[in-house]
């Protein structure tokens, strides 16, 4: 079952649930479409049981973070931090996201409602108290969320510069380029913390 599950979660997040077959799958894994369903049912409890892994991975990653949560700005920039790593170890599981992102899988509903609303609940309830009265805290979750995918799945393309960018959606990161981003992202969320007309935070660690 490990390997099935594996090899499904590669070539979904390659391809993309609706471009998968059944038998890609199988072949891939080293078994046969009958011995595959018979193990879960059906292609779509397949998927479901691979976005099922990748929630319980992302969800252990952000409960061990929030163990450590002050109720500071150092806080929020550590749970910023963590949740960039994640992605960066898993660039599959972004890829998974992504395809959903573009209606992929549409046949295969509620994803968003059984593991990415509460996670993202609960880290906006976290915040409650430290977001300034012009800024909406939701919002700001997802400029963070949207920052890292964008991120990671498009790198920084920009002529003239030597700034150093992303490889791929599923390669490897660049560390150089990692630590880059995570200052701008550091930067830009201390910004939208700040209280209007405030001076600017010092630089992070």
């Amino acid at each position: 079952m490990e390997r099935l599950l594996e090899t499904a979660t590669r070539i979904f997040a390659e391809l993309g649930y609706d471009a998968t077959p059944t038998q890609l799958i199988a072949d891939a894994a080293g078994t046969s479409t009958t011995g595959l369903l018979e193990r879960f049912g059906s292609k779509s409890q397949l998927y479901r049981e691979v976005m099922h892994r990748a929630d319980q991975a992302e969800q252990q990653a952000i409960e061990t973070a929030m163990a450590s949560f002050t109720h500071d700005r150092q806080g929020i920039l550590m749970l910023a931090d963590a949740y960039l790593d994640f992605y960066v170890a898993h660039p599959l599981y972004l890829a998974l996201w992504m395809h959903r992102w573009l209606g992929d899988a549409a046949d295969v509903p509620n994803m968003e409602e059984l593991y990415t609303q509460p996670l993202s609940a609960m880290v906006t309830d976290a915040l409650t108290g430290l977001v300034p009265d012009d800024v909406d805290a939701p919002f700001l979750v997802w400029t963070g969320v949207w920052c890292v995918y964008g991120f990671l799945s498009g790198g920084l393309v920009h002529p003239g510069t030597r700034r150093p960018q992303r490889q791929n959606a599923l390669g490897s990161a660049d560390p150089e380029a990692v630590e880059s981003f995570r200052a701008h992202l550091h930067t830009l969320l201390d910004r939208m913390l700040a209280p209007r007309g405030a001076p600017p935070a010092p630089p992070s660690a």
